[in-house]
């Protein structure tokens, strides 16, 4: 029998408190590009040793940095003085017997398909260096993947997730991804991959603080700048009008256009980490895609870190899948789960499952039975995430 504890939490639920704060760094802020870089170079890694060796091997790339470069914004188009550069670091196994695996090439590859995929004037191949100083695993972690019978965890961890988000959350996270979308690139190609949204929800009134960097060589002076920021704004405001909050949005608030190129939020490439705005793995979002600080999260940084037996990401995934599961048993306000591991013990037999639920009514015990089996039935499947992960199929961040 699994150590599984079901609880009834009598905390309010974060949609009904007063006060609601959510952040989203969004898919050209400095910290996203880290996590989702070194994710796509874990996934490009596994793929290799699937092709090479029928298996996956220890890997943990989960250190990698976006360090900013220099630009020299300019109305009309400005030029990249020095790019940035993207640092790989954590460890991975990089030979088996005699064959060597090319993490160098594999880790680059991976940066500048990302980078061509996401971006539409940031150059993978004049605009960005790279430097790989990925090394060896250590030795008892390595073994770990060579030991028989069930998958041991490689670390104490505790992962977590809840379910539903809030009307807030959904605010951000939708916002942001508005702005980002094909559909709005083309209406206003002048708006960079760059954003970051604050949401700070007082009772029902929401007021989203937004940074968007805009390109430079779409904006011919500063006049030019403000107009096209108010058509910016308006059509953000109309895409919030929809979610029944009074909502305001702000957009890019340091700026002061009488005072010329400096006074505007302008970029040559679409992000701030042109210009000295660094990045780092795990200081970006959470596995749903927001920093939601009214709620209790796991710290861990999942990007990067290997998918078959790393708790820091298969238990946070799974903890969300599971508050998304449970929630649609229906009656229920907001779910918790957590799920702790100990290093060495087999990932689907965790420490503890903790799960947390505040109901609409009813009893606990009306649905307790099916909540276990939820949770069972993930973990009995655990392995079947692995697969899910490299090919892609959960979204991250």
């Amino acid at each position: 029998m699994r150590n599984i504890i079901v609880s009834e939490s009598r905390e309010t639920p974060v949609g009904k408190q007063s006060i609601e704060m959510v952040e989203r760094k969004g898919l050209g802020h400095p910290d996203f590009m880290a996590d989702s870089i070194a994710e796509d170079f874990s996934r490009a890694l596994c793929k290799d040793y699937l092709r090479r060796f029928g298996g996956l091997l220890h890997h943990n790339v989960d250190k990698l940095e976006v360090v900013g470069g220099e630009t020299q914004p300019a109305f009309g188009g400005g030029k990249v003085i020095r790019p940035i550069l993207i640092f790989f670091s954590g460890r991975a196994t990089y030979r088996v017997n005699e064959e060597k695996i090319p993490l160098e090439e594999i880790a680059i590859n991976a940066a500048k398909n990302w980078i061509r995929k996401n971006f539409r004037f940031l150059d993978p191949e004049t605009n960005v260096r790279y430097l790989v100083e990925t090394k060896g695993g250590a030795g008892n972690l390595t073994d770990v993947y060579k030991r028989q019978g069930s998958i041991g965890a490689n670390d104490t961890s505790l992962g977590s997730g809840y379910a539903p988000l809030t009307i807030t959350e959904k605010i951000v996270l939708n916002t942001e991804k508005m702005i980002n979308s094909e559909e709005f690139k083309k209406e206003f190609p002048v708006t960079g991959e760059d954003v970051k949204i604050m949401g700070l929800r007082n009772k029902d009134k929401v007021i989203l603080t937004i940074a968007t960097s805009f390109i430079d060589r779409f904006v011919k002076d500063s006049n030019d700048y403000v107009r096209q920021k108010k058509e910016v704004i308006e059509k953000i405001s109309e895409h919030v009008s929809s979610y029944g909050l009074e909502v305001e949005p702000c957009l890019n608030l340091l700026d002061k256009p009488e005072r010329g190129i400096n006074g505007c939020y302008l970029t040559v490439t679409g992000t701030s980490a042109e210009h000295g705005d660094d990045g780092a793995v795990g200081r970006g979002n959470r596995l749903n895609g927001l920093i939601p600080f009214n709620r209790p999260i796991s710290m861990e940084a999942s990007a990067g870190k290997n998918p078959l037996n790393h708790i820091g990401k298969i238990y946070n995934i799974l903890a969300f899948r599971i508050s998304d599961q449970i929630y649609q048993l229906g009656n229920i306000e907001e779910v918790y789960v957590r799920i702790l591991s100990q290093i060495g013990k087999p990932i689907n037999d965790p420490l503890l499952a903790a799960v947390d639920i505040i109901l609409k009514n009813g009893k606990l015990s009306d649905i307790e039975k099916e909540v276990r089996e939820i949770v069972d039935k993930n973990l009995d499947n655990i392995t079947k995430l692995t697969q899910d992960i490299i090919e892609g199929k959960v979204e991250m961040f």
